[in-house]
């Protein structure tokens, strides 16, 4: 790399390293415009980075997902139309609860939750396959000030658990919409994304003053993840529902493998040993 360019990015920064963080930001994008899940390959690729903390992957993955993230509800948005009036409010409490799960992020090692979250991702795998009509078509399980509270509830419950660890929740979003809400896959995919965006907004509020986040490689890790989620919208909406939904089902296997295997080598494995 130029000298003056590597000189604004983390110290031993490789180019191969670099390279890779910008591939899994394109492919995070892409897979996280369709049905969540993107963090699963960036950041992994972030730790990769020689010198950077947790925290500072945490935090410049959430500035290089909110790249993504807005650029992919801008064209579901202007292809489909998702309904902004449940969208919207729910993005208000993932914001808020965002920023909440982000302050206390570095109080609790992903550890902690990890095993909690993989017995719940197969809950979601088991619910999910034995129903092949799940999610075709939108069928409101609630109306007036009972949809609109369960909603927020979902934003508040998802948007703090991207505050403090991240990844799969896309997946969460898409999910809940879909089985506590009544939406297909593909208008819940839509209103995941606003509601996603508000979350890695709801992050950075708190990463940023506290001076966690490496702007330029997040920056362009934000630009690689634009066209991953353009792409991947423009995917999602020309494909429909049943194609999200097989998106889906291999994103939350693939989820399951990672963390499962987290939970093994981090929990499991050294009791056994």
């Amino acid at each position: 790399m130029n000298d003056a360019f590597a000189a604004l990015l983390p110290d031993g920064l490789t180019a191969t390293v670099f390279a890779l963080v910008l591939a899994a930001g394109l492919a995070a994008g892409f897979v996280d415009a369709v049905v969540g899940g993107g963090g699963l390959l960036q950041l992994p690729a972030l730790l990769l980075v020689p010198g950077m903390s947790p925290v500072q992957a945490l935090a410049t993955n959430k500035l290089g997902s909110i790249f993504g993230t807005t650029t992919s509800a801008v064209t579901y948005y202007r292809r489909i139309r998702p309904d902004l009036g449940t969208a919207l409010p729910m993005a208000g409490t993932a914001l808020a609860s965002g920023c909440i799960g982000a302050s206390i992020a570095s109080l609790l090692p992903p550890a902690v939750f990890k095993p909690v979250i993989v017995v719940a991702l197969v809950g979601i795998a088991v619910f999910t396959v034995p129903r092949p009509a799940l999610g075709e078509v939108t069928a409101l399980r609630h109306s007036g000030r009972r949809h609109h509270g369960t909603a927020g509830a979902i934003g508040a419950v998802i948007g703090f658990y991207d505050g403090i660890l991240g990844p799969g929740t896309g997946s969460f979003l898409v999910f809940a919409m879909v089985s506590l809400l009544g939406y297909d896959f593909l208008n819940a995919s839509a209103k995941a994304k606003i509601v996603n965006a508000a979350t890695n907004l709801g992050a950075l509020l708190f990463f940023v003053p506290h001076g966690s986040v490496f702007w330029v490689l997040g920056i362009l890790l934000g630009l690689a993840n634009m066209v991953g989620g353009y792409l991947g919208a423009r995917t999602a909406t020309a494909r429909g529902s049943r194609f999200i939904r097989i998106a889906f089902l291999v994103v939350v296997a693939a989820l399951i493998s990672r963390l499962g295997w987290d939970v093994w080598s981090e929990n499991l494995q050294p009791m056994l040993a």
